[in-house]
């Protein structure tokens, strides 16, 4: 079996929304109820509570005079409620994210309905008082559908995320075939090395093409009065420059991950630290509005979906440094260097270019020291992400005795 997740725009009417509306507070109350429960817990006892204990306060909730609003909200969406903040405390003791958050009404909203949700024409049909709502299905449901997340924008937009199961499984990875590596950059977004030629793909600067119209509505929000209806309709105005802004760059994201993982079977990427990078104040924000860690994943996802590799290098690697020529290392590279000579060969080096060539050699020897092997060994052919790579002496000259490369 194999699960695919298809996000497609929701229309409901106002009605509906007011439905909606209601059940987004619930699901918020009940979250942030549960989890100062969880919190006073630990303080008292030392320990947590399970997802059973949280559950069986909701009924004493629902009964309850003050709480009793509760009971409009569809059940199933307050356990999943529940559930997801189990999995939260889970996730964050197993060190895959931070501490659980309380939820506040201005951010995205959302509410997961666990089963009985399906689609009728051009519409999808949610249990209890939401009903049929108009649904954009760009592409065919296929399968049967698991869980269905309806999620609100801060502008106001609904989308319900579709998971699904179908059948068969995965293609098995295979590390036969075109290699590239691509070193990430903020001059050139993406400098591409297939071993036969390098290609550069432009940084379009999504978020500095729209400062002067963000600048201008911000700046209309900061002069209107707190809790008046003007200020709420200047805030949906800032959310939709900020939403149009995270479209434009998935938009580009996809299409150049697509283009990528069409053309090669294996890709190279460094394992960059993109939070420590952010301590740098002067490249912050240009630093945020590239997106390496959405580009990273979009390539990780659709590559594993095709059976193909993704090998993320250690970030300590000299890409940059080091020669593709003879392998020399210089001591330092600044930033504002884009182009140097080799004192030990001469040769004249792009900086990006060459940290490309690098980082696909080393990707190709750690797929032929990593245990993983060839297909032809019969090995497990996908590395670990975030593996930690060695410096070889000569890693050009080990490439093409370790694995087979096409053009």
């Amino acid at each position: 079996m194999q699960y695919q997740a298809v996000k497609v725009r929701l229309y409901p009417t106002t009605e509906q929304q007011e439905i909606l509306l209601k059940h987004f507070g619930c699901a918020r109350w009940w979250w942030n109820y549960a989890l100062n429960m969880c919190i006073d817990t630990y303080k008292a006892t030392g320990k947590s509570l399970t997802r059973n204990a949280l559950n069986k306060r909701l009924p004493k909730l629902k009964k309850d005079k003050e709480t009793e609003w509760l009971s409009e909200c569809y059940s199933q969406v307050l356990q999943t409620t529940t559930l997801n903040l189990v999995t939260a405390y889970k996730n964050f003791f197993e060190g895959r994210a931070e501490y659980p958050k309380f939820k506040c009404k201005k951010n995205r909203q959302s509410i997961q309905y666990p089963q009985k949700v399906e689609v009728v024409g051009n519409c999808l049909k949610f249990p209890g008082a939401v009903g049929l709502v108009k649904a954009k299905l760009h592409r065919p449901i296929i399968g049967t559908i698991k869980t269905v997340t309806i999620s609100m924008t801060p502008s106001g937009r609904y989308h319900a995320s579709v998971l699904s199961e179908q059948e068969g499984d995965k293609p098995s990875p295979s590390n036969e075939g075109k290699v590239a590596g691509i070193d990430l950059g903020l001059k050139d977004f993406a400098i591409v090395h297939d071993g036969v030629k390098t290609s550069k793909y432009n940084n379009p600067k999504h978020l500095a093409r729209h400062e002067r119209n963000l600048a201008r509505k911000q700046g209309k929000l900061a002069r209107k009065q707190k809790g008046s209806n003007s200020r709420d309709k200047a805030r949906k105005l800032v959310a939709r420059v900020h939403e149009r802004v995270s479209n434009v760059r998935q938009d580009y994201l996809h299409k150049l991950s697509r283009k990528l993982v069409d053309d090669n079977q294996v890709i190279v990427v460094e394992s960059l630290y993109i939070k420590g990078m952010l301590r740098n104040h002067k490249l912050a924000k240009v630093i945020s509005d590239v997106g390496w860690g959405i580009f990273v994943n979009f390539v990780a996802y659709k590559l594993d979906k095709e059976g193909k590799v993704l090998v993320e290098i250690d970030r300590c690697f000299p890409s940059s440094k080091l020669c593709c020529n003879c392998h020399y290392q210089v001591d330092e590279m600044p930033l504002d260097v884009r182009e140097w000579t080799c004192p030990s060969c001469g040769t004249r080096h792009d900086r990006d270019g060459n940290a490309a060539i690098n980082i696909r050699a080393e990707g190709i020897r750690m797929l032929s020291v990593s245990g993983t092997g060839t297909a032809a060994d019969g090995g497990e052919v996908r590395p670990m992400r975030g593996r930690k790579s060695k410096l070889r002496h000569s890693p050009v000259k080990s490439e093409t005795r370790a694995i087979p490369v096409q053009g």
